[in-house]
């Protein structure tokens, strides 16, 4: 049963499926009626007859072929052009091709070349193997350290969390008192936007993995996806223990905080409701602490979110669940 749910699940798509019921309802009613049923060709029917047929009657068969051509049309841009993009972005790493665009626009009227789009640089850029440039680090006995960039999973546009931790999201705030550095890690629950936050002196990737823990502690739900950003706190030592927890783990891209925006959002309430009133106490992260789990408490049962029509984390928790099953909380009042 398993092999044939992962076979119907990822190996057949839905097309196929349609197709499989249209050549059942043919074979079984006849040629007019399934035209007229689902306003097919006849010349499709039997295409689709004769796909079925050439795999042997396996429903795979009936999945749509790439339809990308053998022989694709190469672009073909004088080699004076692309000698230039490489002198430009040797000579200033890594510059946009909207900047390269305007940089070469003298280039081409000087030599009488046609100017291409910036589109068309951008995939010229990519036809030379992208050339991005990364800075050398060398050690102590002169020996380059090579350059390894580590490929991460990023949130898909279309995810929308549906549950109760579906999707958590984590951040830190950095913050200098009296000239000593401090940070405060902050997490929150997407779709109830239930949070928590904790003050420490340390940035360290075991840092992040105690905080993630006190996380499991006070959140009364599992957790499926973890968002942060690309900090090393949420590196090593936290990744580590997300990979024994079998979380998945989502990076935003840099420089693109709008992708953690719920978690932004409650970096700036704490800030301005609690943190810049008891920033002294930040000095000793514990006392600061045990000064802002009050502040935490009232923030989640309390305190009315724009977000959950004016309700507090707590109350949308428990008006959701008694909005879809009575198996969720204990009727009372039967």
């Amino acid at each position: 049963m398993y092999h044939d749910a992962v076979r119907y699940a990822y190996m057949i798509t839905p097309k196929a499926l349609h197709k499989a019921r249209v050549l059942a309802f043919w074979e079984k009613h006849g040629m007019q009626a399934t035209m007229e049923a689902f306003t097919v060709k006849r010349s499709t029917l039997f295409s689709w007859k004769k796909q079925q047929k050439e795999g042997k009657g396996k429903l795979e068969a009936l999945n749509e072929r790439p339809k990308t051509p053998q022989n694709k049309r190469k672009r073909s841009w004088p080699m004076q052009i692309t000698y230039e993009i490489k002198r430009q972005r040797q000579l200033h790493p890594n510059i946009g091709k909207d900047k390269l665009h305007v940089l070469l626009t003298p280039f081409c009227a000087k030599n009488d070349l046609q100017l291409p789009s910036v589109s068309t640089i951008g995939r010229i850029i990519k036809d030379c193997g992208g050339l991005r440039i990364f800075p050398q680090k060398v050690r102590h006995n002169g020996k380059i350290i090579p350059f390894k960039r580590k490929k991460v999973l990023r949130k898909s546009k279309d995810f929308t969390a549906a549950y109760e931790g579906h999707l958590v999201a984590l951040d830190t705030i950095e913050r200098f008192v009296h000239g000593c550095r401090r940070y405060i890690i902050t997490f929150e629950d997407v779709y109830t936007r239930f949070s928590f936050a904790w003050a420490t002196t340390s940035h360290a990737s075991l840092a992040a993995k105690e905080f993630f823990e006190y996380c499991q502690m006070v959140f009364p739900y599992r957790f499926v996806y973890v968002l942060t950003d690309n900090g090393s706190e949420f590196m090593k030592h936290f990744s580590e223990r997300l990979n024994e927890l079998h979380l998945i783990h989502y990076h935003t891209y840099p420089r693109t905080p709008k992708m953690n925006a719920h978690v932004e959002r409650f970096n700036r309430t704490i800030q301005e409701e609690f943190v810049d009133y008891h920033e002294g106490s930040l000095l000793d992260p514990s006392s600061f602490n045990k000064e802002l789990m009050p502040w935490l408490v009232w923030y989640n049962t309390e305190r009315p979110h724009w977000g959950l029509g004016l309700k507090s984390p707590m109350q949308f928790m428990l008006t959701t669940h008694s909005e879809k099953s009575s198996m969720w909380w204990t009727d009372t009042f039967a």
